[in-house]
């Protein structure tokens, strides 16, 4: 399919900026799949919406409503085609505010895209105003049938490529835009990398390889990350392929990494951590384990290294990041950086350091 598919309105009322916007968020930052014009959260409405998420003006202006973002794109000379559910929700679940407007986007003409568990194909409302629109619906985490996954072969074995890991200490840490800025720093290193996006989110920026994992039977969830991989290296020849993280090892409600480390088989771990924070995100009460605890926890499973520490900086002054930054390399013996603030400068000499070693 060629990219990108259209102009994009994303949806994220209430919900930007905080861990609940992860969507949004990784489409201001980038996306293949469409050209976004704005964003809908009308506490942040007349702001630009990477200003809001990393001090970093996008040209993405977050609006009040639907009916302003159409307006405005309009008046741009660039009509919207597509609305995307930007929230994710505890469960996936489609809120009241949320489905009010995809209905309105339905009726406005607009092709719908959403990453949610609750699927549009089974709300016989939805469908029907769809075909009387003529647009599209499209559910990312709708589950692909038993015929089309493919169960663990050991084809992992044939990759050449030196896979790393971003698996993370929460979920909702910042993993696959980390993963994207290691991919890029890399490829304008000259170093020929890919990624295999492993959620929703990945699938909406645009990733080449890529699976849902939370969307698979679990007899399958390995065997569809062997398949992406091994499908990646038979098709390009990376030299280095990250595979994104979801949810992290200890998390109660989002337990993830276990088949990524079983089934990548990855040389290296980068594990991003957000220091800030007390408990599992969304969890009050269960408290995060030490990075320390998740270090050894990872390694023991993976008999590999975590070679690098990357920050999230929620919660943390600007000024401070450089201080929290060297804490956390004394407490863990690791480099440590903070990709948004940063760049991917350290991390992708970590890596080509890590390369070299390996010839």
């Amino acid at each position: 399919m060629q990219l990108p598919e259209g102009n994009a309105i994303v949806y994220c009322d209430g919900r930007f900026n905080t861990t609940y916007g992860k969507t949004a968020h990784g489409l201001v930052r980038f996306t293949r799949r469409y050209r976004v014009l704005s964003v809908v959260d009308s506490r942040y409405a007349g702001q630009d919406a990477g200003e809001v998420l990393d001090g970093k003006p996008k040209g993405i202006p977050v609006v009040a409503d639907l009916a302003t973002a159409i307006e405005r794109a309009q008046a741009d000379g660039n009509d919207a085609t597509h609305f995307v559910v930007g929230v994710a929700t505890d469960g996936g679940i489609m809120d009241g505010p949320t489905r009010r407007n995809v209905l309105e986007a339905i009726d406005r003409g607009l092709n719908v895209d959403s990453g949610l568990h609750d699927l549009m194909a089974e709300d016989e409302e939805l469908l029907r105003s769809a075909a009387e629109k003529g647009v599209t619906l499209r559910d990312v985490r709708r589950t692909p049938s038993r015929r089309e996954m493919h169960a663990f072969s050991g084809r992992i074995e044939s990759v050449g490529s030196y896979r790393v890991a971003l698996l993370g200490t929460d979920s909702a840490v910042g993993k696959r835009t980390t993963a994207w800025i290691l991919v890029d720093g890399l490829n304008q290193a000259g170093v020929r990398t890919e990624m295999i996006g492993t959620g929703q989110t990945a699938w909406m920026q645009g990733v080449e390889y890529g699976i849902i994992m939370d969307s698979l039977l679990n007899d399958f969830v390995a065997g569809e990350i062997e398949h992406q991989v091994v499908r990646c290296w038979e098709e390009k020849r990376p030299e280095v392929v990250v595979v994104e993280g979801q949810g992290s090892l200890m998390n109660p409600a989002y337990p993830g990494g276990f088949e990524i480390l079983a089934a990548a088989r990855p040389h290296a771990v980068v594990l991003q951590h957000a220091p800030s924070r007390v408990d599992y995100d969304g969890f009050p009460g269960y408290a995060l384990h030490p990075i320390r605890t998740q270090i050894q926890a990872i390694e023991f499973l993976s008999g590999k290294p975590v070679v690098a520490i990357t920050l999230n900086h929620e919660g943390i002054e600007r000024s401070d990041i450089p201080a929290v930054c060297r804490q956390l390399a004394g407490e863990t013996g690791l480099p440590v950086c903070d990709p948004i603030a940063d760049g991917s400068g350290p991390l992708v000499k970590t890596i080509r350091k890590l390369l070299a070693d390996k010839k």
